[in-house]
């Protein structure tokens, strides 16, 4: 096997690659050419889930001097996970999980759904509600062009899931602890954000898919302004929903009780010194790994994931992958799998098994347990694995 991390082939900057770059796409490996070649790139290294993006590299972090490309994020801003250990054993469940999961499919609109008016939680948890008032309270002062007839949309979906690969997974541990996870983002307002940003930047270069905003200039302040609301709003978005999931599981365990919750985003900015050096960087399915800090990297649907720790490798930016990656495109394994693979390959697991999370199927992504093996071995491990989990329940569209 290859020893990781290694350079990304072909590349003219500071790259590392912690995956066998003989297991990556062609096109993706272009794309993190592409990436090495932009005259303000500092350092760009690449998780072991890393495939093809569009703009770029899913799994990738890229470190820049005084400047930031929108498309580097994406659209999904502040996209992440959060996950609660239980006092709950698998012993204390039932059977069958499917009334929880129709419940929690009851209370957590998914797909393209969202609440009428805000999500009810609102109602009932005061902390929450003071820190959705004060984020919509500042929705007027977003600087993107022509956003202000999306504010009802984003009030109507924060507290709900999406669709794709965001899921809620009722999960356990090796010692048989139920925990709780999700996978979110910021629903529709953070793409409307990311749109007209990105579409600025081509407009000041045509050239550059990866076009970027620099330092010092309105569009960078403007930009960098919109994104930090979008990430809040998107950490806000997890937890209505994470206390919406808390709640569910207390209706049917009265005695449930829960940690603090372990919470992350994976598309995302942080401004971050390397080397003495101020660098902007932008993490596109990856999380920050610094030590001591506790992070989430799931499987699919059915296939379990990690709780890992952070061991604040600087040479890896402080990063790990944000998940097992997928190894085919959705429309690829469409042709590829059927209903009855889904069935299979998801049995034991209480979810969906039907046509439209077909896309979602496992044999779709890379394998978990690889991935994550590529990021605590070596020379240079970026995490070490605080618990293994299988899933139980998942919910998804």
């Amino acid at each position: 096997m290859t020893e990781l991390p290694v350079p990304v082939p072909g590349t003219t900057s500071d790259t590392l690659m912690w995956a066998d770059p003989t297991t990556v796409e062609p096109e993706a490996l272009d794309q993190l050419r592409a990436i090495s070649r932009l005259p303000w790139l500092a350092k760009l290294r690449v998780m072991p889930d890393v495939h093809l993006g569009k703009g770029a590299t899913v799994g990738s972090v890229i470190a820049m001097r005084d400047a930031v490309s929108p498309a580097a994020v994406g659209v999904d801003i502040g996209c992440g996970m959060v996950a609660a250990r239980t006092n709950l054993t698998v012993d204390d469940l039932p059977d069958s999980l499917h009334a929880i999961r129709s419940r929690l499919e009851e209370l957590v609109p998914v797909g393209w759904k969202s609440h009428t008016g805000t999500a009810p939680v609102l109602s009932r948890d005061e902390q929450l509600k003071g820190r959705f008032t004060t984020l919509f309270d500042r929705f007027g002062q977003l600087r993107a062009p022509h956003i202000d007839d999306r504010e009802t949309r984003a009030l109507s979906q924060s507290g709900t899931l999406g669709g794709g690969n965001h899921f809620l997974e009722l999960q356990a541990d090796d010692t048989g602890t139920v925990w709780l996870m999700l996978h979110s983002g910021s629903r529709n307002i953070g793409k409307e954000l990311a749109d007209r940003h990105i579409t600025e930047a081509k407009g000041l270069d045509h050239n550059l898919d990866l076009a970027v905003f620099l330092a010092g200039t309105p569009e960078m302040d403007d930009y960098l302004h919109d994104l930090y609301w979008a990430q809040e709003y998107a950490r806000l978005n997890r937890d209505i929903m994470m206390r919406t999931f808390k709640g569910v599981i207390t209706e049917f365990f009265p005695h449930a009780t829960f940690d603090h919750d372990v919470n992350c985003h994976h598309n995302y900015v942080s401004q971050e010194c390397y080397d003495g050096v101020d660098l902007i960087v932008t993490r596109k399915g990856a999380i920050f790994a610094g030590s001591g800090t506790l992070g989430l990297i799931p499987g699919s649907m059915a296939t379990g994931s990690y709780v890992v720790r952070g061991l604040g490798n600087a040479t890896g930016l402080c990063s790990a992958s944000h998940g097992a990656g997928r190894r085919m495109s959705r429309r690829a394994a469409r042709r590829t799998f059927t209903v009855d693979d889904l069935a299979a390959q998801t049995a034991g697991v209480e979810s969906r098994k039907d046509e439209g999370v077909l896309d979602e199927i496992p044999g779709a992504y890379k394998d978990i347990d690889a991935v994550i093996h590529d990021q605590t071995t070596g020379p240079s491990p970026l995490v070490e694995v605080v618990a293994r989990l299988r899933t139980l329940l998942c919910v998804k569209d």
